[in-house]
């Protein structure tokens, strides 16, 4: 019999991620939307589009989509007089769809000429996001800057700064490298730029302040495209300075690898309380919806407990025992028909982003599985009884059988979520 092994210590081992850090808390809005952004606010996931920003209509129609799949903000880019005659068009056609989605405006080298110049783009964005690598050296750098934080001023807008390590400025960062030369143990290139990207970012955070930009309208990010190099720089930053972090890793790229690279670098940050806004900036394939990065941002934060947004579904991998993609297609139809119910349930069935729903394919795991799920089904594995015992709050219900247990499944879904979360429900 074996000798047992307890925890010495008189409390549990915690779990959850660490309390947020203490940040600003900044309101984006339009209308009488508003995000809050740090603070006690949650994370907030954004995206950006990928139309010419010209294309009015274009624009308009992927902003509702990326809206519609959960993105509180949504960036465009504001590149040309062109594009910055377009964004109230944009706005217009948005609020025409009833989609208030606050609008961020994206802008690198001629930023402050395009605000100055049209400033009803200027009122029509809810936010600017400001590169301050990007906006030419020396004192024409700091015209340029001081101009584009007057307008934010002007029109109440706060800003995110946002630096790049493929943008960075060039004369800081040059400074740096001949400070770091004086020490008596001189960093390594790469260290030094992981430096440089936080002062550039804090002393243009400051630099705002002074120019008049309250202390709550200001976001930071510091981006690279290396995982240990975006947690360093964040861990870094979030020491410096107490103001709200837009995280993502920048340039991630394609399918899965910018998926993991991604989860990987955010997922260590939100877990130690970095992070009050996130974006997955994937590659789409040829012809791919953009609100996929949507829904990975979404699926990042669910996991770790951070936020609810969807009902998740909880699937085996498949083995030798199930050699049938019976609960693969089954598992696959339930998580689309959930998501794309979302919509409306998010409004008419409260609390119901957090259910839990369980799609099995053999006995091993199946029953166990199920029971601890809201609602859960155990379909048969190789060689096992055609039948698909059905688990309801931790209870066997019923068990399928036959050619319909698909469509007899999702209408168990369908009357759970009515019953549980429907107007009169406890929601406890």
């Amino acid at each position: 019999m074996g000798t047992e092994i307890l925890n010495c210590t008189e409390q549990a081992l915690p779990v959850g991620a660490q309390a947020k850090r203490s940040t600003r808390k900044v309101a984006v809005s339009w209308g009488q939307k508003v995000v809050h952004i740090g603070g006690s606010a949650s994370v907030v996931v954004q995206s950006m589009t990928n139309t010419d920003t010209v294309d009015a209509i274009a624009t308009a129609i992927q902003v509702k989509e990326l809206a519609m799949a959960g993105s509180e903000l949504v960036r465009i880019t504001v590149n040309t007089p062109e594009a910055a005659r377009e964004v109230p068009a944009i706005r217009e056609q948005l609020d025409r769809m009833g989609i208030d989605v606050p609008l961020v405006g994206d802008f690198h080298y001629n930023g402050h000429k395009l605000l100055t110049q049209f400033p009803e783009c200027a009122q029509a964005l809810s936010k600017y996001r400001i590169n301050p690598g990007n906006m030419g050296g020396g004192k024409r750098r700091d015209d340029n800057f001081a101009q584009m934080i007057e307008v934010a001023c002007r029109y109440e807008k706060p800003v995110r700064i946002g630096v790049n390590w493929g943008s960075l400025d060039h004369e800081l960062l040059a400074r740096m490298m001949d400070q770091n030369q004086q020490r008596q143990h001189p960093w390594t290139p790469q260290a030094v730029m992981r430096d440089a990207l936080v002062v550039s970012a804090v002393s243009n955070a400051e630099r705002a302040e002074e120019l008049g930009l309250a202390a709550d309208a200001i976001i930071l990010s510091c981006k690279v495209s290396h995982v240990q190099d975006l947690i360093t720089v964040y861990k870094d930053l979030s020491a410096r300075c107490t103001y709200p972090l837009h995280l993502g890793l920048t340039e991630a790229g394609m399918g899965s690898k910018g998926i993991v690279a991604s989860t990987a670098a955010l997922a260590v940050l939100l877990q130690q309380g970095i992070g009050d806004t996130i974006r997955i900036s994937l590659t789409p394939e040829p012809g791919g919806d953009r609100s996929r990065e949507v829904v990975v941002a979404q699926e990042i934060l669910q996991t770790m407990g951070l936020r609810a947004f969807t009902p998740m579904v909880v699937a085996c991998p498949g083995c030798g025992r199930t050699s049938s993609t019976v609960f693969q297609e089954l598992a696959s139809d339930i998580q689309t028909y959930l998501r794309d119910q979302m919509p409306v349930w998010k409004t008419r069935y409260p609390g119901v982003e957090s259910m839990n729903v369980a799609v099995m394919g053999c006995v091993v795991n199946g029953p166990g599985e199920s029971r601890h799920a809201d609602i859960g089904i155990s379909l048969p594995g190789t060689g096992e009884l055609p039948s698909a015992p059905v688990y309801v709050d931790g209870e066997r219900v019923v068990t399928l059988k036959g050619d319909t247990i698909a469509q007899e499944f999702q209408e168990i879904v369908e009357n759970y979520v009515q019953r549980r979360y429907g107007s009169g429900a406890n929601h406890s």
